[in-house]
């Protein structure tokens, strides 16, 4: 399947197109100078303890190879360098973000990224930035909403040999 095919489908999926969904990335001034470490750092927090408090088990198996910590950090040091920070998250995994690799061996469903956004939904919404920052929160929940699906479809596609596990900067962990 074509790049442009899983941009279809995803959008099928979301309603978002991929060009919508790039407006976080491109926005300015960029989401990390909204936000900052400290604010993608605390958006991530308050995602992950509302993920680590679901009573669906089969949403929380999803994150059970990580603690919380683990997932709060790997999730704000994406953001940071996904919205216009440093790289962070290339310093711990390496080159590449692979975000669908990441996430392919977890046989993630429409439903389970659904339930995943309505979380970030919600935690943009308790954010101290993000609550009143209307513009920001919608750019990112499109992007959220896209990316999601995305990653639902094209993971279906996924070789082993394309799988991102573990690395030598994911020394001991299985990703």
């Amino acid at each position: 399947m074509s790049k442009y095919e899983l941009q279809a489908e995803a959008f099928e999926a979301s309603g978002i197109s991929v060009e919508i969904s790039q407006e976080a990335v491109n926005l300015s001034p960029s989401i990390y100078d909204r936000l900052g470490i400290e604010g993608f750092q605390e958006l991530s927090t308050i995602f992950y303890n509302r993920v680590f408090e679901d009573d669906d088990p089969r949403f929380q198996s999803i994150f059970s190879s990580s603690t919380k910590q683990e997932a709060i950090e790997n999730q704000y040091r994406f953001f940071v360098q996904t919205f216009g920070g440093p790289d962070l998250y290339r310093q711990t995994k390496g080159k590449y973000t692979r975000l669908v690799g990441r996430h392919a061996n977890y046989n993630i469903g429409k439903q389970a990224a659904h339930r995943w956004v309505d979380h970030m939904e919600a935690a943009m919404k308790e954010h101290s930035v993000l609550s009143k920052d209307d513009e920001t929160r919608k750019c990112l929940v499109d992007y959220f909403k896209y990316t999601a699906q995305y990653i639902v479809v094209a993971s279906k596609f996924m070789r082993s040999d394309q799988l991102s596990g573990g690395t030598t900067v994911d020394k001991g962990r299985v990703w």
